[in-house]
């Protein structure tokens, strides 16, 4: 199928692009187009305007801050996956990155086209629950920052308004030598997956877990920070048997049933992915495996 008609613009700085969105009824902003292109052309999305913020160097970067990362929302998921800071300061997005899709993919699409796309099933959307991330967006009234714990609104939709575009991502970075573990199933490699978890975790000298992050994706209509999980792992020893009995609380998240999955069918997985990212997690935080 061909996209419905609409009109193009090419703005080429912030202020030109926030004015536009300003002003344009119905428009869509076109940053990788890894989701909007194929929407348009299935007609799942009518803009009568789509504004391409493509020629927007200002918008693509990685840089180190303290202790995050700040990265442009242009910034392509391929340039991320070879970043050497991303693989130092948050390796849990680079081993998420591997599973983005495939290298086509990952060539175009951006950080900042995929949270604002907010697919539950999308690999980046966790990693920035999980980290706790701040998403800057910017609109005619100026720019403002949003926990991503706020960021998501609902199903595929992000609590910014359409006059307001995402601009930056902050990722705030886990010490040094910690645990972390990202995992998914999908019906073939580069899909969407149906049931994805990521884990973060701090272990003292003890073996005991000091810190724990546990976001569960591609089950719920946006990703699911599992705090009861958390809170039970916390200052335990870890264990298969630990993480298994833990992860139970799993089968208790509300979870979405579709032709792929059943909602019973995507609580099972969630309580199978997030058990084989937590052992992958601790098992890099006390010996490197």
């Amino acid at each position: 199928m061909k996209p419905p008609p609409f009109s193009y613009h090419d703005p080429s700085t912030l202020e030109d692009a926030v004015a536009l969105l300003s002003s344009l009824e119905n428009a869509k902003v076109l940053a990788g187009g890894q989701s909007l292109m194929p929407m348009l052309n299935m007609r799942y999305v009518l803009p009568d305007h789509v504004v391409d913020i493509n020629k927007i160097e200002d918008l693509s970067y990685i840089r180190e801050d303290d202790d995050a990362l700040e990265i442009g929302a242009m910034t392509r998921q391929r340039d991320l996956e070879f970043s050497e800071i991303v693989q130092k300061k948050c390796p849990l997005m680079h081993e998420a990155l591997l599973q983005v899709g495939h290298r086509q993919t990952r060539n175009r699409g951006t950080l900042g086209g995929s949270l604002s796309h907010l697919d539950p099933a999308a690999e980046m959307p966790s990693i920035c629950a999980t980290t706790d991330a701040i998403v800057r967006v910017l609109g005619p009234n100026g720019e403002r920052e949003i926990g991503f714990a706020d960021f998501p609104a609902g199903y595929m939709t992000p609590a910014i308004e359409e006059d307001e575009l995402v601009t930056s991502i902050r990722i705030p970075c886990w010490p040094d030598g910690h645990g972390f573990g990202f995992v998914e199933f999908s019906r073939r490699h580069g899909d969407f997956a149906i049931a994805s978890a990521a884990v973060l975790l701090e272990v003292g000298a003890d073996g005991k877990i000091g810190r724990a992050a546990v976001t569960v994706g591609g089950v719920g209509a946006t990703p699911v920070r599992v705090t009861e999980l958390e809170e039970t792992i916390m200052g335990q020893e870890g264990s298969e048997e630990m993480f298994r009995d833990a992860c139970e609380v799993c089968r208790e998240i509300d979870a979405l049933g579709d032709v792929y999955a059943s909602t019973e069918y995507r609580q099972h997985l969630a309580t199978v992915m997030a058990r084989r990212a937590l052992v992958k997690a601790y098992g890099r935080a006390t010996n490197g495996a």
